[in-house]
């Protein structure tokens, strides 16, 4: 499919060639150039000055061996990688995921989003990821612990708190986290704001664990007040049941919403009076168990295997919390025919370019990842200040932040729609805001 533009097309075909096989990577270069038609049609001199070919290429593709010991005794070995892909608006910023899926091409398109979603967020900071294919489901404590150790062993000389900020990410909680900075700390002797997502005894900050979740319902809820609409009586399905699914569901159902289903890798919740979040927590968050438990304390409720079958379920907001490309054109179709009017996304592009292209035709009003979940991120820039600054915010000035760059990260986007694009188009619009400010700082720094 081409991208119908001469000069983004062509580029396009260059990262193709440089990047054969990066699937996830091209997918999201090629969403990103689709939007970004109208900005090279009326800014020549970003054309000129070599910015969007510049930003396509990551400044520093870091990949290492993680050998760590089993609790038998055995070496494992797994890849590490850190991906620095642009600092023109401050230090790199971004996630780090474990998962068996983690290669080059998934960390370089999360990277790649991460650049934009930093941008959206109004704060100083560049676009960077990384992570490793190790899974930590399955492994003891300690097992995590060494592996953490020697993954952060070889990471520590690439990172520093004004030059890249790691954060979690899929597979990276506070236990991981913690291990991960312990072993900072060790090699370095330093006590700095190197990582975000600590603990509260050691750095962290407050809102930090709930602040995606949250930051996706709030940008929803600024979705559905420029429709003079709100969450009040609305049925949402939510897909995933980690730290993002579990706050949004949270966060849904204070701002009066009924959230009738959950998911995990394996299947699916559906409960039709509204999912017990407590029950939630206590599988997920106590024990790290399945999602299927929960039927065992809620029997009126029902498990289904298979993740994908969520979407058939009847709501009216949808907010995809798992991971990327969990729907696809056919699972958009489903949503559409059963009447949805808002899709947000919580995870990490989780919708595929045809289900996106189905749900703006269908007149589905969406929040495109980059700017609905960047409340993880933006929080993480909070840790950030308070760690500069050596004090800490309470909750309630922590939240209000959030709440705050969120309808500011809405805001920026609609105006870029309605500038560039269509008006309720917010993936061009996230895509153009998050990039113009991004492409000005380069080019004020020389990027011809």
């Amino acid at each position: 499919m081409e991208i119908n533009n001469a000069y983004l097309d062509e580029v396009y075909a260059r990262v193709c060639a440089r990047n054969a096989g990066e699937k996830e990577f091209l997918q999201a270069v090629k969403e990103v150039f689709t939007t970004l038609i109208p900005v090279v049609e009326k800014r020549p001199d970003i054309v000129e000055s070599g910015v969007i070919e510049q930003i396509v290429e990551p400044e520093r593709f870091i990949q290492f061996r993680v050998a760590w010991l089993d609790d038998n005794g055995k070496m494992q070995i797994n890849r590490g990688f850190r991906v620095q892909y642009n600092s023109a608006i401050g230090p790199y910023k971004g996630g780090l995921r474990l998962h068996p899926s983690v290669c080059s091409s998934v960390i370089k398109f999360l990277g790649f989003e991460q650049i934009f979603k930093n941008s959206l967020t109004g704060l100083p900071m560049g676009g960077g990821k990384g992570g490793s294919d190790f899974d930590p489901k399955g492994k003891s404590d300690a097992e995590v612990m060494r592996f953490c150790q020697a993954f952060m062993t070889e990471l520590f000389k690439y990172i520093g708190p004004n030059e890249d900020v790691p954060a979690g990410d899929i597979g990276v909680g506070a236990r991981e986290i913690g291990y991960l900075f312990g072993q900072y700390k060790r090699i370095t002797g330093d006590f700095s704001g190197v990582l975000t997502g600590k603990g509260l005894t050691y750095g962290g900050s407050l809102v930090r664990k709930q602040a995606t979740g949250y930051g996706l319902c709030y940008f929803t809820n600024n979705m559905l007040k420029a429709k003079n609409d709100s969450f009040k009586g609305k049925t949402v399905v939510i897909s995933g049941s980690g730290n993002v699914a579990i706050y949004a569901c949270e966060k849904s159902t204070q701002l009066g919403a009924k959230v009738v289903a959950m998911s995990d890798s394996n299947g699916y919740i559906y409960d039709a009076d509204g999912i017990k979040l407590d029950v939630v927590k206590a599988i997920k968050e106590g024990r790290r168990g399945r999602i299927k438990e929960y039927i065992d304390a809620v029997p009126t409720a029902t498990y289904t295997d298979g993740c994908r079958g969520i979407w058939n379920i009847k709501c009216d907001i949808a907010l995809p919390c798992a991971t990327q490309n969990e729907i696809d054109e056919a699972d958009a179709k489903k949503l559409i025919a059963n009447g949805v009017k808002y899709v947000c996304e919580g995870a990490n592009m989780p919708s595929t370019i045809e289900a996106i292209n189905a749900f703006l035709s269908a007149g589905v009003y969406f929040g495109p990842a980059k700017a609905a979940n960047a409340g993880g991120v933006a929080t993480s820039g909070l840790e950030m200040s308070q760690n500069s600054i050596r004090l800490s915010w309470t909750a309630e000035e922590v939240d209000q932040k959030l709440e705050g760059i969120m309808k500011s990260i809405y805001d920026n986007a609609s105006k870029a729609a309605k500038e560039y694009a269509t008006e309720d188009n917010l993936v061009a619009g996230a895509n153009i805001a998050g990039f113009l400010k991004v492409a000005e700082a380069m080019m004020a720094q020389g990027a011809l």
